[in-house]
């Protein structure tokens, strides 16, 4: 049974829902009539959070993975009490706007996640709920749950069909995450219109072979939706979905199941019918009901005392456990524990060859220590990718205090639950696989570039210098479409002291992702009393090696193995009469935020002749040689082959590169 003021409340809920899509004169209005019931019990009777501080750290999270129905979300942060004005409603999908088409993080308050691309925000989830579990078996101690708090989702039919959320599902039932609670709006049509045309799937099967806890229950009987999510809670074992059966634009006497409600106004005559038909005054436009006002408001108080009992018992913790208290009084803040910086490694030309997944593998083992919540793991190739922490173990259902991730073959998933583990906000996540891979990724890395996460990606075997696994896992085009994102950070040291700052600044860096691409071949060890210092990789790019004399005739520009071969073709030039700077470039965006006069400093504007060298696609370079200059890179896939010989193959040797760099100082082909 529905009492009168429960059914005004979600009868508030879809009435705004049409009157903000109508005046925007776009959105989409059915999923948010169709699922009012679910979000108003959810959001009334059981979400713990508190509007007055939307950050608090044990507040539950709620993630609408459905991102496409974003007026339900701001409706809700409205009626409750967060800094979200009604006339902020009524500026639905307009310029300037705290209320944009998706939800967007960090744009409008209480909002945890940045949704709309189907399926990301049901991996997002699955990554808050990792997070959860993990510090609560680090931090908390008897009698002191600092962190206890539940993840829940809405999802869709289209999050379901996408295959990220197969991945993310599956994980989060091998690993039992029990306070991971998703209801499903299971209204059964799509953009294109029944959901039968293309998904017909048992949804309730497939969740329970994946380990998870399914319940089915009308969308609009409220008794039987808080009696699933109840018992959701009390699940101690997996993961819940609960199969919410719905209609879309529910009410609407001429759109409800039909798919023209789902991304299109209903029209003004259509909402008029709609409001009569749910006993609302036709002609009233945004109004609430003050009783209604009242019952959602309830939220802040509730809010208040929630967080108030929960500081009460951290002010008891930090006297009982005063060193945890203050590392996560730093995570809270956004700052890493002091004196990691002092456990970096240092690298040296004697050494011998390393290559730099070898060298960042011995960086992650050296910090780890120190930085407790570091956390992380690979798509199933953490011995090829040196991703793997010793000694710290691997997260499981069983070992929750683990901090080696198996993400299993799944880096559309992976990608994607590294941004729910960085929103969660203490820790620091990072992920592993091959570049090539990276494509698997990519829409996540996205998201986690407009949201500002401080992702790290470990993306290795960065060229066709793998050599015999050939042109299929051989990277070409991926730097150049991974540095057009932007925001996204796109390291590749030239060597194992390059290695370590890259680490460094990936770490210290906080308003976005940084990737770290790295070599699988072995590489020599830059001597750093011969040439410059590898911190200049904190600057984008630096003078690794000066030319004799003043100015140079020519730069060479180069990144990861490819500065190996600038320094060999400079001293050929250089014992020839040519002067030559090598400069080295491991990340374009860093180079790019430095001042012009350090810019210029570097690639001085006389000198126009300039070669880039690359094994990757030349797209971009233009910008940094200019008409005068060249580009060697690859514009065709690899082969399989060894690597010395395909680097003959494609012309990647010293002696190549001095030859074209003599045509560029000469002005003309040379035979």
């Amino acid at each position: 049974m529905t009492d009168n003021l429960d059914q005004l409340c979600i009868n508030t809920l879809r009435t705004l829902a049409m009157d903000t899509v109508e005046k925007a004169a776009s959105g989409h209005p059915g999923m948010p009539m169709g699922a009012a019931d679910v979000a108003y019990v959810l959001w009334t009777r059981f979400l713990d959070h508190n509007p007055t501080d939307p950050a608090w750290p044990n507040r539950d999270r709620f993630v609408l993975s459905a991102g496409h129905g974003s007026v339900l979300l701001y409706t809700l942060l409205h009626l409750t009490g967060y800094e979200l004005p009604l006339d902020e409603i009524k500026s639905f999908r307009q310029l300037g706007s705290r209320t944009p088409g998706h939800p967007e993080y960090g744009h409008t308050p209480g909002v945890e996640t940045t949704t709309g691309p189907l399926g990301q925000g049901f991996a997002n989830g699955v990554g808050m709920a990792i997070a959860e579990r993990f510090l609560a078996a680090t931090f908390n101690r008897p009698a002191y749950p600092i962190f206890d708090h539940h993840t829940y989702a809405i999802v869709s039919d289209g999050d379901l069909m996408e295959g990220i959320s197969h991945e993310a599902a599956a994980l989060a039932g091998h690993l039992g995450l029990n306070k991971l609670v998703y209801l499903y709006d299971d209204n059964q049509i799509s953009i294109e219109g029944s959901t039968d045309l293309t998904f017909t799937e048992n949804v309730a099967d497939r969740f329970r072979s994946c380990h998870w806890h399914v319940q089915e229950v009308d969308g609009y009987d409220l008794e039987a939706i808080e009696g699933a999510i109840r018992a959701a809670k009390e699940e101690l074992e997996r993961p819940s979905l609960l199969i919410c059966h719905t209609h879309i634009a529910y009410g609407s006497p001429n759109k409800q199941d039909d798919a023209a409600s789902h991304g299109a106004p209903l029209g003004a005559q259509e909402v008029a019918k709609t409001k009569e038909a749910l006993g609302w005054p036709r002609d009233a436009e945004f109004w609430i009901p003050e009783e209604v006002q009242a019952l959602f408001r309830q939220a802040v108080e509730r809010g208040r005392q929630a967080q108030g009992a929960w500081q009460d018992l951290l002010e008891r913790y930090t006297e009982a456990y005063p060193d945890e208290a203050a590392l996560l009084e730093r995570l809270w803040r956004g700052e890493l524990p002091d004196g990691w910086r002092d456990r970096l490694p240092a690298f040296h030309s004697d050494d011998g060859l390393l290559a730099t997944r070898r060298a960042s593998g011995a960086v992650l083992n050296a910090i780890a220590d120190s930085l407790p919540t570091l956390v992380g793991g690979s798509a199933d190739l953490a011995p090829s990718t040196k991703t793997w922490l010793d000694g710290y173990g691997d997260f499981q259902r069983e070992r929750p205090t683990g901090r080696n991730l198996h993400f299993g073959v799944r880096e559309h998933a992976m990608g994607a639950i590294l941004n729910g583990m960085a929103l969660h906000g203490e820790l620091r996540p990072y992920g592993g696989t091959f570049l090539i891979f990276s494509d698997y990724m990519r829409p996540a890395v996205r998201l986690a570039a407009m949201m500002g996460l401080p992702v790290i990606y470990v993306w290795t075997h960065d060229s066709v210098w793998i050599g015999e696994d050939g042109p299929t896992h051989q990277p070409v085009e991926h730097l150049a479409g991974l540095r057009a994102i932007p925001n996204l950070q796109v390291i590749r040291p030239a060597d194992a002291g390059e290695t370590v700052v890259a680490w460094r600044v990936a770490l210290e860096r906080r308003d976005g992702p940084t990737a770290i691409v790295l070599s699988r071949q072995s590489l020599p060890i830059l001597d750093r009393g011969v040439y410059a210092s590898a911190a200049g990789l904190e600057r984008g790019a630096y003078v690794l090696s000066e030319a004799p004399g003043g100015l140079p005739d020519l730069i060479l520009i180069a990144t990861g193995s490819e500065v190996h071969l600038a320094l060999e073709a400079q001293a050929t030039l250089v014992d020839q009469g040519v002067p030559v700077r090598v400069v080295s470039m491991p990340c374009w965006k860093r180079f790019e935020a430095q001042s012009k006069s350090y810019r210029d400093q570097v690639l001085p504007p006389p000198v126009n002749k300039r070669m880039a060298i690359e094994a990757a696609a030349p797209l971009g370079w233009e910008r940094y040689v200019g008409q005068q200059g060249a580009v060697m890179g690859m514009d065709r896939f690899g082969a399989s082959a060894p690597t010395r010989d395909l680097m003959h193959h494609f012309g990647f040797t010293a002696e190549e590169v001095a030859r074209r760099a003599l045509e560029i100082v000469e002005g003309a082909p040379r035979e």
